[in-house]
């Protein structure tokens, strides 16, 4: 499933990003009282320059102990951003994040404007019954598309049946 078909993408509100010149203290301000874990740097054409998270905050601000007034979010911002776009797979950045260990996917559309941004949280929310069915169309896929392998299916399910009998004959004896 792509990114655009979630319900989360689609329902997304306006997405927290300011510029590199300011202040740490105006983006803890506003993650704090909005509950938001991350702020999008971006410049004045609304291309993402770099992430600050409330971890950037925690060893880059706090551990140096920067004074959060004083401090642009240049400073502390996490500038290698991985970007999404809205025809990427959700279940690739799935996996990716986990691998990587980071929550935050900007969206950016073709010339690279913040279209909004996906956390892990959103991504969570493709539940079991989504991979479930898309499990099940992927095999119903590669079976339609590949009759010739039935009848090997149906063969190796039969000599597996033959083979536990015959081993169930023998473990009951």
């Amino acid at each position: 499933m792509k990114i655009k078909d979630r319900l989360e993408f689609k329902n997304k509100a306006l997405t927290f990003s300011l510029g590199p010149d300011a202040t740490a203290a105006v983006a803890i301000k506003t993650m704090a009282e909005k509950n938001y874990g991350s702020v999008v740097i971006v410049d004045d054409k609304m291309h993402v320059k770099g992430i600050v998270t409330e971890r950037d905050l925690l060893r880059r601000l706090l551990y140096n102990k920067l004074d959060p007034a004083k401090t642009p979010l240049a400073k502390i911002m996490t500038s290698d951003v991985k970007l999404g776009s809205v025809d990427d797979e959700v279940i690739n950045w799935l996996r990716q994040m986990s691998n990587e260990r980071f929550r935050h996917v900007p969206i950016v559309d073709a010339d690279g404007k913040l279209i909004t941004l996906m956390s892990q949280g959103d991504f969570v929310s493709y539940t079991w019954p989504d991979l479930l069915n898309q499990l099940r169309d992927k095999t119903r896929e590669t079976v339609v598309n590949n009759t010739s392998q039935v009848p090997i299916l149906i063969a190796g399910m039969m000599i597996y049946t033959i083979a536990m009998l015959i081993i169930l004959r023998f473990v009951l004896r």
